[in-house]
């Protein structure tokens, strides 16, 4: 019962590492770029929805609606002042720039919101959503991590593979210089890649504040980096990737912390994504592309 519990802990974090890788992989599969301010917007959107709907007294639902606009117009915003003026230029260019943007949300978020810790009231606690099994007890957080990942999933998918901006992103992706001489807007299409995942971060940092309630402006940092090792894990730039590597990665975590050591489960999990990378590059449901030099 006790395994059974740990593995339900994990199925949970990784849920929220699914989410949050999410919005890596499809910045990366489309506009073929590590956008490392990623964390960062999720502790925003951890910070709009506890101003919200606990000083304002909009409530849960007035909170995570405006934490998910607010994180879309950033991400937005993000993508036009500091990645589209680099559309051109190099990678390691473009790499630096993420990490300078990333440093920038930090260090506003020290000014406006200071760094002391904030005890995040769980804005997705509903105590109908709970249920027990014997001895074993699910909270309503937990029940709602996993089921909203789920669903996001779902729509992500069926947005990909269904919708005409669906389809867009694909050709972007395939190819930005043949999607742009088919009609395709190059510029546009990367700009709703970044509103979506930064909504996802929004998404994201709601259910990690609820799950583990301390908020700080650096809040976001750990776990941007563990999505980021779940969406290679997976393989970056697939979907469904993204989502099996979240699921391990909170996975290992957990278990690494139960059984093994809580200060050494990090090495296990970067121990088990350099084995995995070692014997598939691409990770695990990534494909191996060959480029002609």
């Amino acid at each position: 019962m006790i395994f059974l519990s740990h593995l339900i802990n994990g199925l949970s974090l990784g849920s929220i590492y699914a989410i949050i890788a999410l919005g890596y992989t499809m910045v990366y599969g489309i506009a073929k770029m590590l956008n490392f301010a990623h964390g960062d917007v999720i502790m925003v959107g951890g910070y709009i929805s506890y101003i919200v709907a606990h000083n304002l007294g909009w409530g849960a639902i007035g909170g995570i609606l405006m934490s998910i606009l607010v994180c879309t117009v950033l991400g937005v915003l993000i993508e036009g002042l500091a990645y589209k003026p680099l559309r051109g230029a190099s990678s390691l260019a473009v790499l630096i720039t993420a990490i300078g943007v990333s440093y920038f949300l930090q260090n506003a978020a020290l000014l406006i919101w200071s760094p002391d810790p904030i005890v995040y009231p769980s804005l997705v606690d509903l105590p109908w959503m709970s249920f027990s099994i014997g001895d074993l007890k699910v909270s309503s957080v937990t029940t709602v991590t996993v089921l909203c990942c789920v669903l996001v999933m779902a729509l992500l998918t069926l947005f990909i593979n269904k919708t005409k901006m669906g389809k867009a992103m694909r050709a972007v992706s395939e190819d930005k210089g043949a999607a742009q001489l088919m009609g395709i807007n190059v510029n546009g299409t990367i700009s709703v890649t970044f509103a979506i995942g930064s909504g996802l971060a929004a998404i994201a940092g709601v259910l990690m504040c609820s799950a583990y309630p301390v908020l700080t402006p650096t809040t976001g940092s750990m776990p941007g980096i563990k999505a980021f090792t779940a969406a290679v894990f997976g393989g970056i730039g697939s979907i469904p990737g993204a989502m099996v590597g979240g699921i391990l990665v909170g996975l290992l975590e957990t278990l690494a912390k139960a059984y093994i050591s809580t200060e050494l489960s990090d090495a296990v999990v970067f121990a088990v994504l350099i084995i995995i990378l070692l014997v598939k590059p691409a990770g695990l449901l990534g494909k191996q592309v060959t480029e002609k030099v």
